[in-house]
């Protein structure tokens, strides 16, 4: 049996964060305007760079669900990413469940 790594959240979205600069990703957290529902942000290429714009008063869930998002589209396969980062990306799915999971063996 694989013992499973639990982050906080706060942690992990700092390891998000590091892995998007490492991948060249400018993550930028800036204030949204609503236009229609709700969206914590999203990936665009800016003059042949990634940029993240993340909404600055999105919850920190909704900021690693963002990155997670946007840092699923590259091939992580080949990078070093410590042992709960990957478990967490690789769980990862656009339709949801807990982002977070706080008793793993539910």
């Amino acid at each position: 049996m694989t013992e499973r790594i639990l982050l906080d959240e706060n942690t992990l979205l700092g390891q998000l964060e590091e892995l998007a600069r490492s991948l060249a990703i400018e993550v930028r957290y800036e204030p949204l305007k609503r236009e229609g529902g709700f969206s914590p942000g999203g990936l665009c290429k800016l003059r042949g760079e990634y940029l993240l714009i993340i909404h600055s008063k999105a919850s920190v869930t909704d900021k690693i669900e963002a990155l997670a998002r946007a840092l699923k589209r590259f091939d992580l396969s080949q990078l070093y990413l410590r042992p709960g980062l990957r478990e967490f990306l690789d769980g990862f799915t656009e339709q949801g469940g807990p982002l977070v999971q706080e008793d793993m063996d539910q």
